[in-house]
């Protein structure tokens, strides 16, 4: 170094990451790298793929032990070890312990392992600012699966008088129904219905929060008849990749208020930002890289 040269500052070093299934494609090391770079943070995000390492789901733990060895803040946790991973914690957020399903592990500096859903709020945030003053008094929720059952808390917590839970499996509907109905205010009820109940339900609600596969890249098309939405409820969809789901384009024509999975992603990816780094991100930051970054990888695809 030269006389009078300062050394540059070193950049506070965060290591973090994913655990799930077929998580090769993810947005999500992008997504924390360019925000903890724009926090000045020399932050690494490493996917843990099941299915390239060879391990099974409920190997989680030992996946969660060595990220703890390797000096990790923490990992995200995605399918199928949302649930699986309960067992492997020293303590759950009051919220994940309600919902039942964790997606984050904040790993402490003495090696405690606490679970947290920030899928829940993810939903909340991204509903709160894409339809903001959605009417609440009775909303279809399609899909009872781990993102429907994180929505649902959502709309619970939110007010919704009358939550209608459909599914294809009519049991899971009305399981997630019931599990809801103790976060719904005074007097608001949840029920759970068959996946043909739709036809019914749907003419006449506020709203429809869209939580099945049906509208990916691996799975397109429109998951039930775009006549449906004549009544023009408000949608939120859960499905991020694309941004503009069939599902959302039919809405949009029927007149319907709309708001696209992205909006989701970037806030649950947020808050599990904040609790990795004890810092506050910027959302609209995060919204204008994930729509970057799936903008990039469909003109990928249609190079290919």
């Amino acid at each position: 170094m030269r006389n009078g040269d300062a050394a540059a500052p070193t950049r506070p070093r965060v290591r973090t990451g994913l655990i799930g299934a077929g998580i090769g494609p993810s947005l999500s090391p992008a997504l924390h790298e360019r925000e903890g770079a724009a926090h000045g943070l020399d932050l690494t995000y490493r996917r843990r793929d099941l299915d390239v390492l060879g391990a099974a789901p409920e190997e989680v733990g030992t996946l969660l032990a060595r990220a703890r060895d390797d000096g990790w803040a923490g990992v995200n946790v995605t399918h199928p070890c949302k649930q699986l991973v309960l067992r492997h914690l020293d303590a759950l957020s009051p919220d994940a312990a309600a919902v039942g399903a964790v997606n984050t592990v904040v790993i402490g500096p003495d090696g405690s392992l606490t679970g947290h859903n920030t899928d829940w709020t993810g939903f909340r945030d991204g509903w709160r600012d894409g339809l903001p003053g959605a009417g609440t008094g009775r909303v279809v929720l399609l899909g009872a699966g781990g993102a429907g059952a994180a929505a649902g808390y959502a709309l619970a917590r939110a007010g919704v008088r009358e939550l209608q839970v459909v599914d294809v499996d009519a049991g899971r509907a009305t399981a997630l129904a019931a599990s809801l109905a103790p976060h719904l205010a005074p007097g608001a009820v949840a029920t759970g219905h068959p996946r043909t109940a739709l036809e019914t339900l749907l003419p006449g609600a506020d709203g429809l929060v869209h939580a099945t596969p049906v509208g990916m890249a691996e799975h397109p098309g429109l998951p039930f008849a775009p006549e449906l939405l004549a009544g023009r409820p408000w949608v939120a969809e859960i499905v991020y990749r694309p941004l503009d789901t069939a599902l959302l384009a039919a809405a949009r024509a029927a007149g319907c208020r709309t708001v696209d999975g992205g909006r989701m992603a970037v806030h649950q990816a947020a808050e599990a930002f904040r609790l990795f780094t004890g810092l506050t991100p910027d959302p609209a930051r995060m919204l204008a890289h994930l729509a970057e970054l799936v903008t990039a990888e469909q003109e990928a695809t249609r190079v290919a």
